[in-house]
């Protein structure tokens, strides 16, 4: 692969990354708890802390989070909004398809957000820390792919790659954003529902439509600290990977978190809204869910139709932690 061909493929790589890792997470932050077959053990996808708020809201909220915790998948479609920092990129992603928690699996299309790639859209799928993008026959990059259709990212072998599980430098919002990445805080609705609750002026704003559905609008605030003292991974993170994390988001200038969530007559969460704002720039992702325990199956490819890309990266002498 040319010098040429492997840095737009790692443009691709980082866009798609970027945006996934900012919209979903990607299990970088799980407690590392195991079963007697070493593997990780079965668990709710997030445990509320006590309450900050108490009353009806709180009620409402609390019996949500168990619903969607309990359901493990649904549909969705996402939106990604960022904006200022040059580390943020900048413009619109929107992700459709169907996304589980209960294991993390994901199988989505991505509009937007692949920069000068010539790639509009991108069918990937997530299963076990890995995700598979599939390159569109007719793009550019699809030359570089040695006749394969899917390039293969183990987020864990990345993480590992650059160092201290951050994420990979070079990788445009991922490692500008690794903090949020670790934060892991708005990798599925039940987690979104879990810091909510930890919000101390969590309330009911009152009754709305989102989309067709008739729902009940609550909201609230989280500053950065207390985002960190209620979030469970973020607890599991040993204590040098905590600093690094609260130094970066205090050098990014972030404050708190503006979460909204619409739950409809069934007890779910229709729709989900997460604002953070900082010094340079802005991150809005605006979440609406559907068809709750939904089959979230994911069947990845074949070892023999996907490329490696860390792996093409390091035998390159340009491993996960070089600079783009």
């Amino acid at each position: 692969m040319s010098a040429y061909r492997a840095a737009h493929l790692r443009k691709a790589a980082g866009a798609t990354l970027a945006a996934v890792l900012l919209a979903g997470g990607a299990t970088a932050c799980d407690d590392g708890k195991k079963d007697d077959s070493g593997k990780a053990a079965s668990a709710p996808s997030a445990r509320p802390s006590a309450p900050a708020a108490g009353g009806s809201a709180t009620e409402a909220l609390t019996a949500a989070y168990r619903k969607t915790s309990a359901a493990k998948s649904a549909k969705m479609h996402m939106t990604l909004k960022t904006s200022g920092a040059e580390a943020l990129g900048g413009g619109t992603v929107e992700m459709t398809g169907v996304q589980g928690w209960d294991p993390q699996v994901m199988d989505i299309t991505m509009k937007g957000g692949l920069g000068d790639t010539g790639i509009d859209s991108m069918h990937m799928v997530m299963s076990k820390d890995v995700m598979y993008m599939e390159m569109p026959a007719d793009a550019a990059l699809s030359a570089g792919m040695d006749g394969k259709r899917w390039m293969k990212l183990d987020l864990k072998a990345a993480a590992a790659g650059s160092g201290g599980g951050k994420s990979p430098k070079g990788f445009g919002a991922v490692g500008g954003m690794g903090g949020l990445t670790g934060m892991d805080q708005s990798q599925d609705p039940a987690k979104q529902l879990a810091l909510l609750l930890a919000s101390p002026n969590v309330k009911l704003v009152g009754s709305e439509k989102a989309g067709t559905a008739d729902t009940q609008h609550y909201k609230g605030t989280l500053s950065f600290e207390e985002m960190l003292a209620a979030n469970e991974g973020a607890k599991a993170l040993p204590e040098a990977d905590r600093a690094l994390l609260t130094e970066g988001m205090k050098k990014a200038g972030i404050k708190g978190y503006d979460m909204d969530v619409w739950v409809d007559e069934d007890g779910y969460p229709a729709r989900m809204k997460v604002s953070m704002g900082m010094s340079e720039g802005s991150v809005e992702m605006d979440a609406s869910y559907s068809d709750y325990a939904t089959a979230a199956t994911v069947q990845t490819p074949p070892e023999n139709e996907t490329l490696d890309f860390f792996a093409r990266l390091k035998g390159l002498g340009a491993g996960p932690a070089a600079g783009a």
